[in-house]
Parts: structure tokens; sequence; C-alpha cells
């Protein structure tokens, strides 16, 4: 079995720092080829890996601003496309626009479904529905009007996260630093709660974190780390007395919630898209409605199992968990 895996290229894979698709797309490549399987990532040309490496852009777009998004999108999917021939199967995970060149070519191709930007978009997955094969990242984020092969939850290293027994008191925000991620929620909930807010993430409206975030960072109630990179981001989760996750849109997956719970940290999040799919309430955190109600839940965390946290996210979210998965899903796209 030869798998093509197509990794974005807005940031490298894995990336340094910030990058949840190029994760996954690493994720899936690492395990397969941890697998045996014959696995070439498609991706920048500063990526690494464990199958084989083929890049057209040396670098990333969000790391490198000579480099025009566009442009460089095209040709590296193209360069996949033009030796689809190679491959048994192509998996894709650069969103919608390689399904436009499915029709063109032999080579059958799963594209797992990483949320969508937009409703605008689905008239592009809708067209090439019937020769293609989607997978969402959870039963919530999927469209009433797509077929469906699979669910497949997004999969984590176990290993790159320390479980945590004896954490300190503060609360955590990790993420995108974006309205819609609930980072002055969390400054509001920390200071009703009484504790100290640690937060972490890529700036990615500059006009709300100057608003909304940075007139409220002390260095003592309220820190802002900046966008941590892997090692940092283990001792903050695993640190942590709780994640706060307040978000205010239907989230796809949230891998900083599968991440948290890797460490033993409980994660008290708006129940909003797939958190009631990530979050047992009550077991491994809170799934609450407002501000106050999530005030409640850190009063509550002390009763939750931080074992049981870990406990559960190795039973649902980890990178093997996820490679027995997708190769089901392989196995029944070639079949057919």
């Amino acid at each position: 079995m030869k798998i093509a895996v197509l990794s974005p290229i807005a940031w490298r894979t894995p990336p340094t720092k910030y990058g949840p698709w190029e994760q996954v797309a690493s994720n899936i490549a690492e395990g397969l080829a941890e697998k045996g399987i014959d696995v070439t990532l498609f991706a920048t040309g500063n990526s690494s890996t464990k199958g084989k490496l083929e890049f057209i852009s040396e670098t990333a777009y969000a790391e490198n601003s000579t480099i025009e998004p566009k442009v460089w999108e095209c040709l590296h999917i193209s360069n996949l496309m033009e030796q689809a021939d190679r491959f048994d199967l192509i998996h894709n995970n650069y969103d919608f626009l390689p399904l436009t060149y499915s029709k063109l070519i032999k080579t059958p191709m799963l594209t797992t479904i990483h949320g969508f930007s937009s409703p605008k978009i689905i008239p592009v997955y809708k067209q090439y529905n019937k020769n293609n094969f989607y997978v969402s990242i959870s039963n919530s984020d999927r469209s009433c009007e797509l077929d469906y092969i699979a669910t497949v939850y997004n999969g984590i290293k176990s290993s790159d996260f320390t479980f945590n027994l004896n954490p300190k008191e503060y609360l955590l925000f990790f993420g995108r630093i974006h309205p819609e991620k609930g980072t002055s929620e969390c400054i509001e909930i920390a200071k009703k709660a009484g504790r100290k807010l640690i937060i972490s993430g890529l700036i990615q409206d500059q006009d709300y974190f100057n608003k909304m975030v940075k007139p409220f960072i002390d260095d003592d109630a309220v820190v802002y780390v900046g966008n941590s990179n892997p090692k940092e981001r283990d001792k903050l989760l695993g640190e942590a007395f709780a994640l706060l996750h307040p978000i205010s849109f239907n989230e796809p997956f949230g891998l900083s919630v599968a991440e948290s719970m890797l460490c033993g940290t409980p994660v008290i999040a708006f129940n909003r898209g797939s958190m009631p799919e990530l979050i047992q309430t009550g077991k491994s955190g809170f799934l609450v409605n407002t501000v106050d109600e999530a005030v409640l839940a850190v009063d509550s965390i002390k009763w939750v199992s931080r074992a049981y946290c870990r406990e559960w996210a190795e039973s649902k979210f980890t990178q093997e968990k996820m490679i027995e998965a997708y190769l089901n899903v392989y196995r029944k796209i070639l079949e057919r």
C-alpha cells in the first residue's frame, strides 16, 4: 500500500509551534510509517518525516512573507496530482482545493475535513462528493449535505504529553487568541474564580488582543507567555489546575482539549460543537454554558480524577487509535 499524505503549507510539518492541520497530517504520516506503510508526505521542504518527503516550497508561507500563498498552494497541490499514479491512495488534509483535481486522476482520494471555514465552501465538497471519500473529525462537524465514509477523531502522540498528578493552582488558556476562542472570557472566569491565568497562543486577531486581552496582562494575575513550542506546551498543560475553553463557535475538534486531558488536566469548556464528544462532564472536566457556570466548575475541578482524564484521552484520542481507524478506511476505499 502506497499512501500520499497531503499537508498544508501554512506551517512546516510538524509545526514548531502553532499549526493544527499540519500537526495532524504529521501524526498520520508518522503513524503510517511506524506501521511499515510506504508513505510519502507532501509538505514544505523544511518538514520532517520518517517516510519520504516531497516538496515544491522550501518553507511555509506563514513563516516567510516573501511567499505568495495562492501561488505556492497551487504549485504544492499540483506537484502531488501530477504524480498521483505513483500511489494507491491520496490522503488529503488540505481542505477543498485538491478535490478539483480528483476527476482528472485515477488514484482515489480521501479528504479529512478539518472543519468548514465557511458554509460557502460546501458547494465544492458537494460537487465532488460522488467520486471522493470524506472523513469528519467529529460527529458534530458533519454537513447534512454530504456523505461520509467515517468519523475519525484526531490522534495525538501520547508520549509527547507528560501525565502530572500534582498540578499548580493556575488556570490556562491555550490556543489561537481570537474572539471565537474566548480569551477574554478566560480572563473574566479567572478573576471571578480568584485564580491566576496563564495565556499561551498565536495572536490571530491583533485588534482583539490589544483591546480585550493586553490591558489585563499584569504578569501576576494574568500572564501572557507567547506562542509556546511543544516542550513548553507539555509543561503548561501538565501543571495547570484546569484548561479553560470558552469557545463561541462550534469547534470541529479542539486539539488542546485532548492534549490537556492526556496530561491529566481537566477541561472546562462551553458546550459547543464537538466538546460533548471530547469531554465527559464531571469525569474529565465540565461542559458549561456561561462564564458564571465556568466559575462554579472551577470549584468542582478538585473532584475530577486526573488519572481518569489521561485514561479517557488514551482510549479515544491517540495516534494509535487514529491510525487504526484510517487503515480501516483505506482498506474500505481500496476494496471498492
